[in-house]
């Protein structure tokens, strides 16, 4: 039986069970781990703007301007070691190379 269907307090038939009321379960402090807090992306962003790009970032955002897409997929599988990071990495300098264009677009028009 499906548990989001709703029992009926009868012992037989489709909806047969019990009639109970769900209780909310609070949120254990293990779901919020790996999620990226205020100060830690502020820091992140103020890192990335002091220090600028990796040269195999660099690389990365070429490949991706030229549409090599796989091929800056691999060359950050290299520098990173697997392939989920190297996907990550991957649409991480994507939105990077899109902000950079809206930007650039928004002074031209000015």
């Amino acid at each position: 039986m499906a548990p989001s269907v709703v029992s009926n307090g009868i012992a037989v038939g489709l909806h047969r069970g019990h009639q109970v009321t769900k209780r909310d379960i609070a949120k254990r402090p293990s779901a919020s781990k790996g999620k990226l807090g205020k100060r830690t992306s502020m820091v992140r962003n103020l890192i990335r703007e002091v220090a600028g790009f990796a040269p195999y970032e660099k690389r990365i955002t070429e490949l991706l301007k030229v549409g090599k897409d796989k091929r800056a997929l691999k060359v950050a599988k290299r520098k990173l070691g697997t392939h989920l990071r190297a996907k990550r990495k991957r649409e991480e300098m994507t939105t990077v190379l899109r902000k950079m264009r809206a930007g650039g677009h928004a002074e031209k028009k000015k």
